[in-house]
């Protein structure tokens, strides 16, 4: 027969448990900030993203009509087999190429000399008509912002550095 003292701990133990796991949940350390406070704030944030995103998309065109010289690097996606420079090489020549079209170069000529994208020179670095779910959303975000016959600054993409003219 078990002594009484180990009986009434025995009869206590699920008691105790019972208070333990409410005393642990309503603790004062367990309550306010967290998740409890910056989950609202998050979503607060996000929505007003989502709204200024939104609201930018209204104001642009459906579709558009672009031109670009794609500086391409050893880590971009669908790069030639010949394409080994570097992502910094990669990102100084496109500057150096978006500084000559602003110093007055030929667009399509730098189309020629420069671009990486198989078949650009042939086209012209053409991309025909589009619309904004077509391309990559940084190439996106900054085609649609330029007006007709403005140059973007370089872009950079998973394809590598983009310098973009909305011919439409």
């Amino acid at each position: 027969m078990p002594r009484p003292a180990h009986r009434a701990l025995a009869l206590a133990a699920p008691l105790l448990a019972l208070t333990a796991c409410s005393t642990l949940a309503t603790s004062p350390s367990w309550r306010g900030g967290g998740l409890a406070v910056s989950a609202p704030i998050r979503a607060a944030e996000e929505d007003a993203a989502f709204e200024r995103e939104r609201s930018i998309v209204a104001s642009q065109p459906n579709e558009i009509g672009a031109k670009h010289i794609l500086i391409m690097h050893k880590d971009s996606k669908s790069r030639p087999d010949t394409v080994n420079r570097t992502k910094e090489e990669a990102r100084t020549l496109a500057q150096e190429v978006l500084l000559k079209i602003r110093g007055g170069a030929s667009f399509d000529k730098m189309v020629v000399q420069y671009s990486d994208e198989p078949g650009a020179s042939q086209r012209g670095g053409d991309l025909g008509v589009f619309e904004r779910a077509v391309m990559v959303k940084p190439f996106t975000d900054a085609a649609f912002a330029l007006k007709v016959n403005e140059v973007s600054e370089v872009v950079e993409t998973q394809y590598g550095f983009h310098i973009i003219r909305r011919t439409e």
